[in-house]
């Protein structure tokens, strides 16, 4: 009975996305075509992702750190242990755009909307990842802030244990001397479990950005210092919210 009820739940939470990301869609155009307005971005993202939940009758709390500027940039890491954690970032108080796998571009119009708008890549890829990487650099010489998942996508088997963090956003931050702000996702992978047909379960979305960790004194030697820093902070916060 239970099964027959998420099934359903996610049907129409797909039917949800779907109606939502066309008005979405339009609305995103005018950051299309007009790429120095990539800050709309951030706007739209917000209000769909605010209303998808609502309607998916999945509750939202979102806490900020006091720290966060919003008129700042910075690169945010969460943890990535669900799909559902891509529309969570979507609650982001900063605007910003995605650092994320090309399997998105291959989901009709969405695919494309997502393509002209954030940055991806085929982490199968040596190349396409030293594009990426590029890519991403020339973004925060444009003054955008960014989404990267250090996990380097959903990777662990044992959600809420993280897996180990790749260096590319580390990396980046230290470069640009640009704040790393840790994000914690804790229930997501409960809501929607990484498994071969993932299916919506009731409950809370959480979403925490935690204060931000400077960058200006550091330098590339202490990438791996910084990695286990980010990824301490939201460990903790994992282990507190089990």
């Amino acid at each position: 009975m239970m099964k027959a009820l998420r099934i359903l739940h996610t049907a129409y939470g797909l039917f949800v996305f779907a109606v939502l990301f066309v008005p979405a869609f339009i609305l995103l155009l005018y950051a299309i075509v007009f790429p120095s307005r990539y800050r709309w971005v951030g706007v739209v993202n917000r209000a769909w992702a605010r209303v998808l939940f609502l309607l998916c009758f999945l509750p939202v709390r979102v806490r900020v750190s006091p720290r966060i500027d919003r008129n700042r940039q910075y690169l945010f890491c969460p943890n990535h242990f669900s799909y559902l954690d891509i529309p969570t970032m979507g609650l982001n108080p900063v605007n910003a755009v995605f650092v994320g796998k090309n399997d998105m571009e291959k989901i009709p119009l969405f695919g494309f909307m997502y393509r002209k708008l954030h940055i991806t890549v085929n982490r199968a890829s040596l190349r396409s990842r030293s594009q990426t990487l590029r890519r991403s650099l020339l973004a925060l010489d444009e003054g955008k802030s960014l989404v990267i998942y250090p996990e380097g996508g959903i990777v662990t088997t044992d959600p809420p244990r993280m897996a180990p963090f790749k260096d590319g956003a580390f990396r980046a931050a230290i470069e640009k001397k640009v704040p790393i702000v840790p994000v914690t996702i804790p229930y997501n992978w409960k809501r929607m479990p990484d498994t071969p047909w993932p299916l919506l379960h009731a409950g809370r979305v959480d979403v925490v950005f935690h204060d931000p960790i400077e960058t200006q004194e550091l330098t590339l030697a202490d990438i791996d210092e910084l990695k286990q820093k980010v990824f301490s902070v939201i460990d903790h916060e994992l282990q507190q919210q089990r």
